[in-house]
């Protein structure tokens, strides 16, 4: 049994501590803390744990802290607890600049604990049955869009929205990025709240992404091109679909679509497919992992680095944006 502490009773952390509870095999809730006592009082009332009066106070009693604050608060928060040889999950962004999660980073290694970064778009089950179907994809194309919420206007939508494709398009595309562009506009904050980037990699993959916050509804696509195959992920009705294209052997069959390839190329057969997407809770999946981490002293599946990189590729966004006049720094 893990013991775990929440920092950060908002209504994210009220999730995550709704799942930590529904994972009694693995963690042991200890209690949380929240900068706001009333706050913290309602909710520990609420979900029968322990409030303590300071962040402090709650590192020395567990051995692991779930860190669901604003990003203002990441780093002071993290850093506490690493000093401590406290194992950190931190949500995403991971800190408010690479400064930050670099230092984070050094803190970590030297105390040799585990720190899981909460870009939880990696545990979606459609992206999760899409894994295993890629293979060097060289165009991406993302599309997450939100209706208003004026909670989440006090950052950039590149941090709040953006950041998830820009995550999982690092882990899937194995290559350093060579440049980036991008364009955006405020419509009704200080910052933009519709966004679009261009990624280039090394190794000719490009990544067209668009993230808006002013949508009338809300999408979460991401198409992967790759040599014969088309990957479709749609992370908020988790499902997923896969066309692929492989050589005709012999004659078709009677059900089969073929594509004549011309100038005497051999003809090929395209085969569709849609898995059944197991149904799991994302958050829990990361949560539950982590635990695993810790236990069998292995990696997490979102490192600290991979937290590093997506807050990097994020910056460099952010400075394009600046650069074209799309984003003003107050």
């Amino acid at each position: 049994m893990i013991k775990i502490g929440l920092i950060g009773a908002g209504h994210l952390g009220k999730i995550h501590l709704r799942l930590i509870k529904e994972l009694p095999e693995v963690f042991e809730l200890v209690g949380i803390y929240d900068s706001n006592p009333i706050q913290a009082a309602e909710v520990s009332k609420a979900y029968d744990c322990k409030a303590f009066s300071s962040a402090e106070a709650l590192i020395d009693e567990v051995d692991c802290v779930d860190i669901v604050t604003p990003t203002t608060s990441h780093f002071e928060m993290a850093s506490m607890a690493i000093k401590r040889s406290t194992h950190v999950f931190i949500e995403k962004p991971v800190t408010q600049t690479t400064y930050e999660a670099r230092a984070l980073l050094a803190l970590a290694e030297e105390a040799n604990v585990k720190v899981q970064v909460g870009h939880v778009e990696r545990f979606n089950p459609a992206f999760r049955a899409a894994i295993p179907y890629f293979d060097q994809p060289m165009f991406i194309e993302t599309h997450r869009l939100a209706q208003f919420n004026p909670r989440g206007t006090d950052v950039p939508v590149i941090l709040d929205l953006m950041i998830h494709d820009i995550d999982a398009i690092l882990s899937v595309v194995k290559s350093s990025v060579r440049k980036i562009s991008a364009s955006g506009v405020a419509v009704v904050s200080d910052t933009p709240d519709i966004a679009n980037a261009r990624i280039e990699f090394d190794n000719g993959c490009v990544a067209n992404l668009t993230a808006s916050r002013i949508s009338l509804k809300n999408m979460r696509k991401s198409r992967f091109f790759q040599k014969d195959a088309y990957i479709s992920v749609d992370f908020l009705e988790k499902e997923m679909e896969v066309v692929q294209m492989e050589t005709l052997e012999g004659e078709p069959g009677p059900y089969d679509m073929v594509m004549e390839m011309g100038n005497g190329k051999p003809s090929k057969k395209i085969i569709f497919d849609k898995p059944e997407i197991e149904e799991i809770n994302a958050i829990k999946e990361e949560l539950r992992t982590f635990a695993e981490a810790i236990h069998n002293d292995t990696t997490p599946i979102v490192s600290l680095e991979d937290g590093l990189l997506a807050l990097d590729v994020a910056e460099q966004i952010l400075e394009k944006l600046k650069m074209s006049g799309s984003l003003i720094e107050k």
